[in-house]
């Protein structure tokens, strides 16, 4: 049964969903009550999520961080590339965290809270928070309070980003309140947990770090909150993640893969959508990044200016495609982001005691991740801007966040600049001479007025089922912590 559960939910998170669930013989999603348990339903909503922040959501978030570009001689991902979304944009994604990752990890959460299992309920409460956290960053306003009710509500009002947040961090409090450290989970059970293996320090350290994750978040709309929060942790000796949350077990062969491999690569049967945008490119070339071999596949590689899809010169064919790997992992958080959050949160509260040295370890394990070291680059181009300003240390450290998340957590570096206007905007496009490598430009086919993608449209699977939808607004409209 568990394999069939993991199995079918990889399957379904990948984008196999206009399969109906009852052609099949079992229904993972809702097994019957005398086999739902918490080590079934656990790993399928991680899978679940981890399906949809590192598949779609990871191509919408990677190309309006431009990190690549659709490519001139296609046009699988134009919409995106111009921001020209429509509210059937990313249904799949909306219905499946809500009615696969949320759901099982609401009946795991249940079954585990009356069996006074805690440490399943931890596990099961953070990685609910963790997702919806995801959904209100991107959406504003979402079900929460009245979500995941079942038949007994079936159009649950929409809670403002705050209140969101607010029950959050109650939830993750309450779940961190309990016994979860008495005994260690047993070999079976440490199979179900699919991101630490049963490592209830790891847990332990995920819910510090998701804490801070949170408050930073709130830096510039609740700053009086986001400080006593953080000061908080830190008062507390919370001890913060120091190895990568996600999944890095995927395999190289169909529906085992990393879910954007899967759905850019393997499901389209070409690598050639995307493309290596100059925005990055000229980034990593300014600053002699080893990196770009790992992305791109050179040291000079060819490249396309941020959304000149229409563009009918021949040579935009040999831009380079932008390098995925079926075994690339999904983060949820990663050791370099963690890191670097901690930086961040020592220079705005702690007059920057330690900012450096974290900055160090967050640049050194983005590095890692490619199987790279920084070298020399830590005591040159990235050195840590020690006797600058508040402003000059953040974009240090926010500018490197955005280049440690190509390929294994895209979706992060659109969230962090609408939160902090890092990387800057350029007030010119990438073809200009003055043009300052890195910058943000507007796409070339953009149809919003010159104005940036800063949210998501609420799906029509939702608009249509529920009369509690808000009224649409624009994808220019920051959400509620957002610059």
């Amino acid at each position: 049964m568990k394999k069939i559960l993991i199995l079918y939910i990889v399957l379904l998170a990948l984008g196999t969903g206009c399969k109906k669930i009852t052609d099949y013989n079992v229904d993972p999603n809702n097994p019957s009550s005398s086999s739902a348990t918490p080590q079934l339903l656990f790993p399928s909503a991680v899978m679940s999520t981890a399906g949809q922040v590192g598949g779609e959501y990871a191509i919408n978030g990677g190309l309006w961080s431009e990190y690549f570009t659709q490519s001139a001689f296609a046009s699988q991902y134009r919409t995106i590339d111009a921001y020209s979304m429509v509210s059937s944009d990313n249904n799949t994604c909306y219905q499946e965290m809500y009615r696969s990752a949320l759901s099982d990890y609401k009946k795991a959460q249940d079954l585990s809270e009356t069996a006074q299992d805690w440490k399943f309920y931890l596990m099961s409460t953070l990685m609910k928070a963790y997702t919806f956290q995801v959904l209100v960053d991107l959406y504003d306003m979402i079900p929460y309070s009245e979500a995941l009710s079942g038949s007994s509500n079936l159009q649950p009002k929409f809670d403002d980003g705050y209140s969101v947040y607010e029950g959050l961090l109650v939830e993750i409090n309450t779940a961190l309140s309990k016994d979860y450290k008495s005994n260690p989970l047993n070999a079976t059970d440490a199979k179900s947990d699919l991101v630490f293996g049963g490592d209830m320090d790891a847990w332990e350290r995920f819910a510090n770090t998701l804490k801070l994750k949170i408050y930073l978040r709130m830096v510039n709309a609740k700053p009086q909150e986001a400080q006593q929060g953080i000061e908080a942790l830190y008062s507390a000796n919370s001890n913060f993640l120091e190895s990568g949350a996600g999944i890095s077990s995927f395999q190289d062969k169909p529906n085992y893969s990393n879910p954007f491999f899967e759905q850019n690569i393997r499901r389209l049967n070409t690598p050639d959508n995307l493309r290596a945008s100059r925005t990055f490119v000229s980034w990593l070339q300014a600053h002699n990044d080893p990196r770009i071999v790992s992305y791109f596949g050179s040291l000079n590689p060819s490249t396309i200016n941020q959304g000149d899809y229409s563009n009918p010169d021949p040579a935009l064919g040999g831009a380079a495609v932008f390098v995925q790997h079926a075994t690339d992992p999904v983060w949820f958080i990663s050791e370099a982001e963690s890191y670097f959050m901690q930086a961040e949160a020592r220079e705005r509260y702690f007059a920057g005691a330690g900012a450096k040295e974290l900055y160090d370890k967050a640049v050194t394990a983005a590095f890692a991740q490619l199987g790279l070291t920084p070298g020399a680059l830590l005591a040159g181009h990235y050195a840590y801007p020690v006797a600058g300003s508040f402003d000059a240390k953040l974009e240090a450290i926010i500018v490197q966040k955005w280049a440690s998340f190509p390929g294994t957590h895209d979706l992060e570096g659109f969230l962090e600049r609408n939160r902090t206007g890092y990387p800057k905007t350029s007030p010119v496009y990438s073809t200009d001479p003055s043009y300052i490598p890195g910058q943000i430009v507007y796409s070339k086919n953009g149809v919003t007025g010159g104005l940036f993608p800063k949210r998501m449209l609420f799906p029509n699977i939702e608009r249509s089922r529920n009369i509690n939808t808000p009224a649409e607004v624009p994808i220019t409209q920051k959400v509620w912590w957002g610059l």
